[in-house]
């Protein structure tokens, strides 16, 4: 669906210049929901605006449905950009205008007749919750009403693509819920291909299926959601999923492991999908010689799936220890010895 291939963009400027985009690719199918993550001047924003050509690359391409967008002419990009919605940040509203006129205006530069704008803006707000407030104006509504609209507005032209453009970050966390919620709906029930740029985890967990994380311009780690959270490599992705799950001991638990006199050691235990299911901790704990103590837990749904770490101390010889780590890793199980410093 909407393919970039090795995109480089430079930007000069009084103080010199600057790599926005460093050799990045970045593949969306058809109906992800696609997260790119990042801090502020990673890159992503740029990357997205790549997407409509409101940037152009300096070396690389953007293919969009088919169509390799750095070499169509003006006319024929105005056309493939009417498939492409956008939701922005700061919502981009008319203030002064009510939510009827804000969602009709990308059908009224299209030219649409005025009795089909009336049928599709009603359609569109139907969408969006927003039936009853049609003639409010926009200056009316809360933050997330006003998001509301934007969105409204992005899908009037029956776009099969949405760029979101750091879409929640204006907005309280439960506000925040309820966008997203309806971000998912849309991907579900119209098969709208999402792209969004955010610098939050946790919009990623709720509601993406694929990830790119950015950092100096540069993707460093892209994959399935459920992938990229259990086996988390570069040390920024590591950061961005300690925000939503944090698998890490406390330095208080630390002290007391310090005082133990026994030998142990200490398994950080990824159960995902149907592993879930398995009694890897009961098998362990009845194996003769072995003594469990669990040290931590976490429980969290990613991707339509779930994901439970647990942090376990095993006491017992070395040989019954080694017999405890093969039966957790003949259960599909990941496993990772930590070491307690």
């Amino acid at each position: 669906m909407i393919r970039l291939e090795h995109i480089s963009k430079r930007f000069a400027g009084s103080g010199g210049t600057v790599d926005a985009l460093k050799d990045v690719s970045v593949h969306v199918e058809k109906g992800d929901i696609y997260g790119i993550i990042g801090f502020s001047g990673a890159g992503k924003s740029t990357l997205l605006r790549m997407v409509n050509q409101l940037e152009k690359p300096d070396t690389g391409t953007v293919t969009v449905d088919g169509r390799e967008l750095t070499q169509l002419s003006k006319a024929d990009l105005r056309l493939v950009r009417r498939k492409i919605g956008m939701v922005f940040q700061q919502f981009n509203l008319l203030e002064s205008k009510t939510v009827f006129q804000n969602v009709a205006i990308p059908l009224i530069l299209e030219g649409v007749p005025k009795d089909k704008i009336a049928d599709r803006v009603k359609e569109v707000l139907h969408i969006v919750e927003l039936d009853d407030k049609r003639d409010t104006y926009v200056s009316q509504l809360s933050g997330g009403q006003k998001q509301r609209v934007g969105i409204a507005r992005a899908l009037a032209t029956d776009p099969t693509i949405l760029l979101c453009d750091e879409a929640t970050s204006a907005l309280d966390p439960k506000t925040t819920e309820s966008i997203l919620r309806l971000l998912k709906r849309i991907n579900k029930e119209m098969g709208v291909t999402i792209l969004l740029i955010t610098h939050q985890m946790k919009v990623i967990q709720m509601i993406c299926n694929k990830v790119a994380v950015m950092e100096n311009g540069q993707v460093v780690e892209q994959g399935a959601v459920l992938e990229v959270f259990s086996q988390p490599r570069a040390p920024v992705t590591q950061e961005f999923v300690r925000t939503v799950i944090n698998d890490q001991i406390p330095d208080s638990i630390i002290d007391l492991l310090h005082t133990e006199s026994r030998p142990y050691i200490v398994d950080r235990l990824k159960f995902i999908g149907a592993s879930v299911k398995k009694p890897v901790i009961s098998e362990v704990c009845s194996i003769d010689g072995v003594e469990v103590n669990i040290l931590g837990a976490t429980v969290q749904e990613l991707e339509e799936s779930v994901m439970c770490i647990f942090i376990l101390q095993l006491f017992g010889s070395d040989d019954k220890l080694r017999e405890a780590e093969a039966q957790i890793d003949a259960a599909g199980v990941l496993r990772e010895r930590v070491v307690i410093d």
